[in-house]
């Protein structure tokens, strides 16, 4: 009390304010004498190597830096809440979504997918758009991103995509060769690349820009019902992109022009929102379209699934410490509660286990008690040890069952959904590819002003494609989505439209 009378007497004399100070400490708690000076054998002499503080401080300093995320190293972060707006325990008992006015912490990391941590947030390249919920029963990662496609179908692929985004091993930088070389064995790509070409592929900043789950989920109610979902994010601040040429001019002043973005509207108290809608389709529905619904290349159209509004999401809080909060935020689709389970969408089955794996790699096995990722519920597990084990467990029975300590208990109503199977096992395609439809429909939905900028994007990187071979390829897959589509890049491109052609007979 004395302590802050003073405080208080010297601001009123001088005008100054004076903050209390603390005592500077090393990481085990005890004070430092001197933090600008190491400690030496006389004025001219070597340093000591018992300066104990100079070397906890270089050391901490030379291990500041974990493992870049292979993919989403770029991002921003904020905290929230999540406003539930409906019973919805007909279909799923994730306790969040079952009872109208609930709310849930959350915490969401936006990110673009391909690009080194320091690289321009102005680069065209999908967004992603991962949420944490801190539940009652656990926590709930949706990690998804502002397209409602993705690329490929199957996990198995996906390594190899990304290399191919990735710069080359030779020359240490991004080639569009290298991309569409891929691609152009990849015909289900054609949909995500209509979409990514357009404007939507360069979003303004983060808070105007919407949210998918890409994948189908399973929601799984008390009696063990399963519907199939599919998620979607509506920013209340509507759409905003950036054009080619706007993004250049972004890129010239401010490469981290998203991120300040979003921490200046909330500071300033302009809380972005978003609206959570679901999609469903019933089990014995999912043969009765021409595509399969489970393949994240595709949408679920409203006129065989509509939205139904299920939920709001605020974001109000910038977070104290980025490298704290952002860098080491972990999401995986595997964390999961009771009522949501994968599908078998072959993508998401690879990614339940690689996201959890990566994690494991950059934050170590005790990731899930980092603070921004550890649940708002007590845990209770046997789990036990590994890097930064922080559990204080102090019970001499570290497994289960245990007649003589039966502390944690697991619970049937808790059970994953059942499903018969009877199939031999096999390595092929899914029958129902369906792969330029949907692209075709999307390209016949674009504004004149849309297709222009579609065109003139996807052909200036595709310009960039070394052998004629992958060009026509390519350049068919889009002429099979649609004629005018195809013919356009053709003349972009100055190609011969009867080799192009040719290819998509085969």
């Amino acid at each position: 009390m004395l302590k802050k009378s003073l405080l208080l007497l010297t601001f009123l004399a001088t005008g100054q304010l004076v903050f209390a100070q603390k005592p500077l400490t090393t990481n085990t708690g005890a004070p430092v004498g001197n933090n600008q000076n190491s400690r030496t054998a006389g004025e001219n002499g070597p340093v000591l190597l018992d300066d104990v503080h100079l070397i906890e401080k270089l050391a901490s300093f030379d291990r500041e830096r974990i493992p870049e995320r292979v993919v989403h190293a770029r991002g921003a972060g904020a905290f929230g809440e999540f406003e539930n707006y409906a019973d919805n325990s007909a279909f799923t008992k994730a306790s969040l979504f079952n009872t109208p006015g609930k709310k849930t912490p959350v915490f969401v990391r936006f990110s673009t997918v391909v690009h080194e941590a320091g690289s321009p947030e102005t680069l065209r390249d999908p967004r992603g758009f991962a949420v944490k919920f801190y539940t009652d029963q656990g926590n709930y990662d949706l990690v998804g991103n502002n397209l409602p496609v993705f690329f490929i179908r199957d996990a198995i692929k996906f390594p190899d995509m990304v290399h191919s985004f990735k710069p080359s091993p030779i020359y240490n930088r991004q080639d569009n060769h290298r991309v569409f070389d891929f691609l152009s064995n990849q015909p289900e790509s054609t949909n995500m690349l209509t979409y990514l070409y357009q404007d939507l592929g360069i979003p303004a900043n983060f808070r105007q820009m919407d949210g998918f789950g890409v994948h189908a989920f399973k929601w799984v109610n008390a009696k063990g019902e399963v519907t199939y979902v599919k998620y979607k994010w509506t920013s209340q601040q509507g759409v905003k992109t950036l054009s080619a040429a706007q993004a250049a001019q972004v890129q010239a002043t401010n490469h981290s022009h998203a991120t300040q973005d979003l921490y200046a509207e909330i500071n300033k108290g302009n809380f972005p929102v978003w609206e959570l809608s679901v999609q469903m389709i019933k089990p014995e529905d999912l043969d009765k379209f021409d595509f399969n619904p489970l393949d994240p290349t595709k949408i679920w159209p409203e006129s065989i699934a509509p939205s139904k509004k299920i939920g709001k999401m605020t974001l109000n809080k910038v977070p104290d410490n980025f490298f704290e909060s952002v860098e080491q935020a972990a999401f995986a689709p595997g964390t999961l509660v009771p009522g949501i389970e994968p599908s078998e969408d072959r993508l998401l089955q690879g990614r339940v286990f690689s996201y959890f794996d990566t994690q494991r790699y950059r934050l170590g096995g005790n990731f899930q008690r980092i603070p921004v990722n550890a649940p708002k519920v007590e845990v209770n597990s046997y789990n036990q040890n590994g890097v930064l084990s922080n559990r204080t467990t102090a019970s001499d029975v570290n497994y289960q069952p245990s007649t003589a300590n039966p502390s944690f208990t697991d619970n049937a109503q808790f059970n994953y959904s059942t499903q018969k199977i009877d199939a031999e096992t096999m390595q092929r395609a899914i029958s129902k590819q369906n792969n330029f439809q949907q692209a075709g429909d999307l390209y016949r939905s674009l504004s004149k002003t849309e297709k222009e900028h579609l065109i003139s994007n996807l052909s200036g990187d595709m310009s960039q494609i070394r052998s004629k071979e992958v060009l026509n390829k390519m350049v068919s897959y889009f002429y099979q989505a649609d004629a005018d589509y195809g013919t356009r890049l053709i003349k972009a491109l100055k190609l011969d439209k009867t080799q192009v052609q040719a290819l998509t007979s085969k």
